[in-house]
């Protein structure tokens, strides 16, 4: 087939490369996507790993099961009273199903309104800034794509435990685990990272025994200490089993499940289960993507060198999502895509500011945040003034019923300027927002806190952690 030239080619259809193609399109470049993703008909599915397998089924499952368990333990202080709730999972699946559906036929749909190329198969980088495409059934290139500009946006894949392969039946990735057509007995993690807490979460309060064994000696390293350790906490109170410092090291399975061994403070202990689920993170998606002779630099971790503009060490290709430096964040990698897209167009040139990134873990309580921790502000020598306010006095959280947790605000103790901020409780992924804001345009505690907000609102607990830096909070103890 005689080669096909455009001004901007995209390997990989998730939140970074789909974002990437619908910019370049915006601003007049002829773009082309070409990915890989099938649903279970074998149909393309644009979306990647978060719309498909991530991101927006996890949250789905996570609404449906966060309804049962109020239905089940939390309407009566509200004066409602329902009759034994009952868990269909196949429909709670189907749900989550037509969520998936609509949104990555959106995205399709989106493609073909701002006129791009979508082609379903497997992008390969040749030197020249050529594309081959290979047939995802017969495993034969059909076409050569030539063009200008070249990015990589071809996602992460789970890491497999060595000794723990993926069967899909019994030992589980988290598309497995969202997956699941029945509520496990015993539902055994490895890892207690994100993943591993919110699906735990899901099968829990569905009425799944969930044990989670993490490797680390402590919980959420990279979370607030204070916050992390209140997360154990609400944890514990639900019922999840969090084992730290528990290294598996092998199982065996017969037919009423597995048994799994870990060395734990010096022992081997056995825990047995019907299912285990391995989520200790995840790789970037650069196998057989780059051909050995284009001269694109590598780490030994998988990632593309890229600088701070998502350029790599070859012109004319560029790098972003979860295959370059940074947080493996479906946000971050669409922001990248914007980046490059503006930067191809001449447009713009700026690079993200990776301090403001925001995070979130959606088990509930949410955990939601943005910058640097007390820990790390400690270790980097920075002397910094702390605020923090307890949801347990908001009022709108005691009218709601969701009152634990607290937001903690950290600035310099000399300019004010805020450097973190860290909460837990209902609904913090939507109040980190602001926080955010106002760290990207390096605003202060005291602007934060002289900042009208809506009475009664959960965002008036983020003001008075502000004001509580300063020690001028109303509603609490300074």
């Amino acid at each position: 087939m005689e080669n096909d030239h455009y001004d901007v080619i995209v390997i990989g259809a998730g939140p970074a490369g789909y974002v990437a193609a619908i910019r370049c399109a915006q601003l007049g470049l002829k773009t082309a996507c070409i990915d890989n993703w099938a649903n279970q008909q074998g149909d393309a599915s644009p979306g990647g790993t978060c719309l498909n397998v991530g991101c927006i089924p996890s949250k789905a499952l996570l609404e449906s099961s966060a309804l049962y368990a109020q239905t089940q333990n939390g309407l009566e202080q509200h004066g409602i009273s329902v009759n034994t709730p009952k868990m269909d999972v196949k429909t709670m699946q189907a749900r989550k199903d037509a969520v998936v559906t609509k949104l990555t036929s959106g995205i399709g749909q989106l493609f073909k309104a701002n006129k791009i190329t979508f082609i379903h198969g497997k992008g390969r980088v040749l030197p020249s800034r050529q594309v081959t495409v290979m047939d995802l059934t017969s495993g034969k290139l059909t076409e050569t794509l030539v063009g200008k500009n070249i990015i990589i946006a071809t996602g992460s894949t789970p890491v497999q435990l060595p000794g723990f392969k993926f069967d899909h039946k019994r030992i589980l990735d988290s598309a497995d685990t969202l997956a699941l057509k029945s509520i496990p007995k015993h539902l055994l993690i490895v890892g207690a990272g994100v993943i591993g807490l919110e699906l735990g979460s899901v099968w829990a309060r569905l009425g799944a025994k969930v044990t989670i064994l993490e490797a680390m000696d402590s919980l959420l390293p990279m979370v607030d200490a204070q916050v992390a350790r209140e997360a154990g906490r609400q944890y514990k109170k639900q019922g999840i089993e969090i084992i730290l410092g528990a290294k598996v090291s092998t199982y065996t399975a017969n037919k009423s499940g597995l048994t799994v061994e870990y060395e734990f403070k010096g022992e081997t202990q056995q825990i047995k289960a019907d299912k285990l689920a391995v989520m200790v993170g995840r790789k970037g998606n650069i196998d057989g993507v780059l051909a050995p002779d284009c001269q694109i630099e590598t780490t030994a971790q998988g990632k593309i060198v890229v600088n701070e503009y998502c350029q790599t060490s070859t012109p004319g290709i560029w790098a972003i999502g979860d295959i370059v430096r940074g947080p493996m964040l479906a946000h971050k990698g669409s922001e990248e895509g914007v980046l490059v897209a503006e930067s191809i167009a001449k447009q713009k040139k700026y690079a993200l500011n990776l301090d403001c990134i925001p995070s979130v873990i959606y088990t509930h309580p949410e955990i939601a945040w943005v910058g640097k921790t007390e820990t790390e502000l400690k270790e980097a020598g920075i002397d910094f003034s702390k605020g923090q306010f307890p949801f347990a006095a908001s009022g709108r959280a005691q009218a709601s019923g969701h009152t634990d947790g607290m937001i903690k605000v950290l600035s310099d103790k000399k300019t004010d300027r805020i450097l973190g901020v860290h909460m837990i409780g209902e609904h913090t992924s939507e109040l980190l927002a602001e926080a955010v804001f106002a760290m990207q345009y390096r605003g202060s505690a005291e602007d934060l806190g002289r900042t009208i907000h809506s009475h009664p609102s959960l965002s008036e607990a983020l003001k008075e952690a502000a004001l509580n830096v300063h020690k001028e909070a109303i509603h609490k103890m300074n």
